[in-house]
């Protein structure tokens, strides 16, 4: 979701091994401090009909086995969902979040500081890599991923410091 001034909307899904590790607090600094403003949040004890809608080509793209691992452990504990709003959002967030594969985001990533799980431990054990966060991938799978997890009027437009250095 893309704005004439370049200010973008994406979706940020804490997932359930960062919500367990305490790590809440700590990632969302790292994206205010980035200057991406909070416009919704949210947490979420995701169930089979959200994972479906979330990851509605994920079974397709890569077969049943990773999806049901990836809803599997979508849905072993809460997600705090939220929107995050700034100058060219979505990659300024995949660029803070880091590498899908925890084992090759580098440090000062959120991934490559706190996470833990390299693709080969997932794939030999056939689970989901733990790897803290969903960041959306460009702006249209944003505005479509919003759309799956916040109704319009769930989403606040307010005025921060941080307005005045991107507009």
């Amino acid at each position: 979701m893309t704005n004439d001034t370049g200010v973008e909307r994406t979706l940020v899904l804490l997932k359930p091994d960062a919500v367990a590790r305490g790590l809440v607090g700590r990632v969302l600094t790292r994206f205010e401090e980035a200057q991406l403003k909070i416009v919704a949040m949210k947490m979420v004890w995701m169930d089979a009909d959200l994972a479906k809608r979330h990851y509605f080509d994920l079974e397709e793209r890569f077969g049943p086995e990773v999806f049901n691992a990836m809803a599997g452990f979508m849905e072993s504990g809460p997600v705090i969902a939220l929107i995050l709003e700034g100058v060219e959002a979505v990659a300024c967030t995949r660029k803070l979040v880091g590498s899908t594969y925890p084992d090759q985001a580098p440090p000062g990533t959120i991934r490559g500081d706190f996470a833990h799980m390299s693709r080969a431990y997932a794939n030999e054990r056939g689970i989901a890599v733990a790897n803290l966060v969903h960041a959306s991938g460009s702006a249209e799978d944003a505005a479509h991923e919003i759309g799956v997890w916040f109704a319009k009027d769930e989403i606040h437009d307010y005025s921060s410091p941080q307005d005045h250095y991107s507009r």
